[in-house]
């Protein structure tokens, strides 16, 4: 068997669909309805995701919060402008891992004033990592979240050229662990009304918590798919979520996934076919050949070509059929990436060619 190349899975995007702005409303957002089995497609709105729920589901949300992480200060020696982008905290106090810019620049010692001169924060480099990573100490017992809320600004993807007027727009309503340096973004189309119409209609909803890191950030630098390393991701799984999913399991309901990152939690925690409750690290990486073990369906965005996510959702309906979907969705003029349209995959495409319900 010819290993998987990432250029396979490129496909062509026009840049204006790529979506700038967030809607006016969360749930305005168009919606392609996805049966990879039949491949069959219907176009409807996301408010409309109710008509294909159905009592019984077991919807699982990933509550985390993102951090306004993208700080911007100068340099106390030249003056010069820098980037600090959290990524995590350290083991050190006040001290986090942050990707930074000029990184060439930034060396052991070098300190860096956030903030202006009458509001700032002193942050000293302490540690020097690959990749233009770096260990940076806020000088100050205020706490660094607290910082970043009051500094900081939202660390919206690259391909975003806009700045974003409401914060909140690049939260999901039910955003609760604060950790993420990017929103999990399928969620962004909920709206409290809309979750609370689901419930109402017998449809369980559960959440998990995924901390979206720095591989969001990252282009693939490999040629074959399977020498891609994926970075790791801390997650946790309540015992309520695990049991309420390892029922639904044998009770025969849907357990359906909003977004990849409650996707690859779900698949990291029951990697036995079963979950388990806990917190730690994942590095899963879910590309063509996987066997899902948990999830029956998934709300997602569309996603870049050549990333990891279009690999997670070939891997769901099979490479030919992801690339056809995605045409029409260019043909039909659907919004992509952060602040895009959304797909609901209502099957998964069998690897052993049986069909699922």
């Amino acid at each position: 068997m010819y290993p998987l190349r990432v250029e396979d899975f490129d496909y062509e995007l026009p840049e204006r669909l790529i979506a700038q702005t967030p809607l006016s409303s969360r749930d305005e957002s168009r919606l392609l309805v996805v049966d990879p089995v039949e491949h069959t497609l219907v176009h409807k709105h996301f408010r409309d995701i109710t008509s294909f729920l159905r009592e019984g589901d077991v919807l699982v949300l990933n509550n985390s919060k993102v951090i306004p992480a993208r700080l911007y200060g100068e340099k106390m020696d030249t003056g010069g402008r820098v980037e600090i982008l959290l990524l995590r905290p350290s083991e050190r106090p006040q001290t986090w891992v942050a990707l930074t810019r000029p990184a060439k620049r930034l060396r052991l010692g070098t300190k860096i004033r956030v903030g202006s001169e009458a509001d700032s924060v002193l942050v000293e480099v302490v540690g020097v990592q690959g990749e233009g990573l770096r260990e940076v100490r806020f000088e100050t017992d205020e706490a660094v979240t607290e910082i970043a809320n009051r500094f900081g600004e939202m660390p919206l993807p690259p391909y975003i050229h806009t700045t974003l007027e409401d914060k909140d727009r690049y939260q999901t309503v039910y955003a609760q662990n604060v950790g993420s340096v990017a929103a999990p973004t399928a969620g962004l189309h909920f709206t409290d009304e809309l979750l609370n119409k689901v419930q109402a209609m017998g449809v369980e909803v559960h959440t998990v918590t995924l901390h979206v890191g720095i591989g969001t950030f990252r282009s693939i630098q490999v040629d074959e798919v399977e020498e891609h390393e994926m970075h790791s991701e801390w997650y946790e799984v309540s015992e309520e979520t695990a049991a309420a999913i390892n029922r639904a399991k044998l009770e025969g309901r849907r357990i359906i996934s909003v977004g990849t990152t409650s996707l690859r939690t779900l698949e990291s925690a029951g990697e036995s076919g079963k979950m388990v409750a806990g917190a730690r690290d994942t590095d899963i990486f879910i590309y063509p050949g996987y066997s899902f073990r948990i999830v029956d369906a998934l709300i997602t965005n569309f996603h870049l070509p050549k990333s990891t996510l279009f690999m997670l959702v070939s891997a769901w309906m099979g490479t030919d059929y992801a690339k056809e979907v995605y045409a029409t969705a260019v043909r039909e003029e659907y919004r992509f990436f952060s602040f895009g349209d959304a797909m609901f995959l209502t099957r998964r495409a069998p690897v052993d060619g049986t069909s699922q319900v």
